[in-house]
């Protein structure tokens, strides 16, 4: 009989794929698992392929009526597992495990898991997310070695004809996180002769994707291909995992990359790198400014200056890739 566990997604998509590891822990130290995803869209799509997954639900319980009534009738649905877990920091993803009726459920200590879930482990939140997210998921785990393995995303990458660098400019999570796409371009311009280019970007990013094509095209160069809008989640990952360089601001696409072990330099300003940053990628660097008021952790620059994406400079990345001495694939 299938060991059956309820993992329940994080909601933003490079969280979801750092949680990968955690899910690859439970599947090496439960015999004959079979998981049931839960998530946001983007955190589904991207991950619902795993092999062991029998069952990926997107999480609608917030969309209308009553998001109690509306959990517990998900949990009803779901059905009783032999362990679940949470990786949001969530009353109500608590409620959720807790209305399954499953014995053994895991969560991240709060006040709502202490009183709500059987196993509610304090972690440390100074160390990298996919650190954090493996250590829960061996909580129950008496013999765990504490080898953490790689991201992994199960979806077969594009193989292009020739070398491609992608650009990714955007960031979900607010105008802070994101570098310029007038320098973008330039990059993109120095590497021009060694590889085609593919821009990348959500629904939300095609102003900025546009921007960057235009400075592309005032610099004379051809060889590039605007996605932005254009892809879905597994296209995304196919894409960019065909990569041959990738540059980018801290994003879901940066830990696509890195799920691909692609060639990798990223931007950083606000966010905390140590805790974010692309996780076992031998071949990624990070270009980053120091500056007194970062990381902030805001949306939007609190202080109208943005230095800390400001500062950083085309030819500071350009370096940053050259140190990289990537191989050029054929």
């Amino acid at each position: 009989m299938s060991f059956k566990i309820l993992v329940i997604l994080p909601n933003w998509l490079g969280d979801a794929i750092m949680a990968t590891p955690a899910i690859e822990l439970l599947s090496r130290y439960y015999q004959d698992v079979e998981f049931t995803f839960v998530g946001s869209f983007a955190s589904i799509q991207a991950l619902k392929y795993h092999p062991r997954c029998k069952k990926a639900v997107i999480d609608t319980t917030k969309e209308s009526g009553n998001r109690y009534i509306n959990t517990y009738k998900l949990a009803h649905n779901l059905g009783e597992f032999n362990l679940a877990i949470t990786f949001r920091n969530q009353a109500y993803s608590s409620l959720l495990l807790r209305f399954t009726s499953t014995v053994i459920c895991i969560a991240k200590e709060s006040w709502h898991s202490r009183f709500l879930l059987s196993h509610t482990p304090k972690i440390k939140t100074s160390q990298h997310l996919v650190k954090q997210y493996s250590q829960l998921a061996m909580t129950d785990i008496d013999n765990f070695d504490g080898n953490i393995p790689d991201l992994k995303l199960y979806i077969e990458p594009i193989v292009f004809k020739k070398p491609t660098l992608g650009i990714n400019a955007g960031a979900t999570y607010g105008s802070a996180k994101r570098w310029y796409p007038d320098r973008f371009a330039q990059v993109a311009k120095e590497f021009s002769s060694l590889y085609d280019i593919i821009i990348f970007g959500g629904p939300n990013e095609i102003e900025m994707a546009s921007e960057i094509e235009s400075n592309l095209k005032n610099l004379n160069v051809s060889n590039y291909i605007n996605l932005a809008g254009k892809t879905d989640i597994k296209e995304l990952c196919a894409n960019i995992g065909g990569c041959s360089l990738f540059i980018t601001n801290d994003s879901g696409p940066m830990h696509i990359a890195a799920s691909y072990k692609v060639p990798t330099v990223s931007i950083f300003g606000p966010t905390r790198c140590d805790e974010t940053s692309q996780w076992s990628n031998e071949k990624s660097a990070i270009v980053k400014h120091n500056i007194g008021c970062s990381p902030c952790m805001r949306r939007e620059c609190p202080l109208d200056h943005h230095e800390c994406m400001k500062g950083v400079t085309a030819s500071e990345v350009i370096e940053a890739v050259k140190e990289l001495k990537c191989e050029l694939k054929p």
